[in-house]
């Protein structure tokens, strides 16, 4: 006799309420423009200064800078985000490591209760 499933322990990563999809959102293509821009605005800025150009060129240089590094944060952390909901198909153990994971911990207590087990007896230290 086979055993039903047990629930899937991997939740969907989620992105603005909804589950990522990996066709949304920005590409690496999109992040590659935003670093190259950002390089070369990096490099620009303080050029500019020393090439003397006028005080409010070298201004916007600069706060472009800001708001260009702000966009590309946001780019990198969906794209790693979005590697995050490929790569959890399942629990990975970290090479070196003897102990459970915390995710391992967490889909255990999961499990064990939906067996017939009514799980961890109460703290008895606990004062209400």
């Amino acid at each position: 006799m086979t055993s039903p499933e047990p629930p899937p322990s991997v939740r969907p990563v989620e992105y603005k309420g909804e589950p990522l999809d990996a066709e949304r959102g920005p590409g690496l293509g999109c992040f590659r423009f935003q670093v190259g821009l950002l390089v070369f605005l990096i490099v620009l800025t303080p050029l500019s200064v020393v090439w003397d150009w006028p005080p409010i060129v070298s201004t916007i240089l600069l706060f472009a800078v800001i708001a260009l590094l702000l966009v590309t944060g946001q780019t990198i952390i969906f794209l790693m985000r979005l590697v995050a909901s490929d790569r959890r198909e399942g629990r990975r153990r970290p090479l070196a490591s003897q102990t459970r994971t915390v995710g391992e911990l967490e889909d255990q207590s999961r499990v064990e209760p939906e067996q017939g087990e009514q799980g961890p007896p109460p703290d008895a230290s606990v004062r209400e």
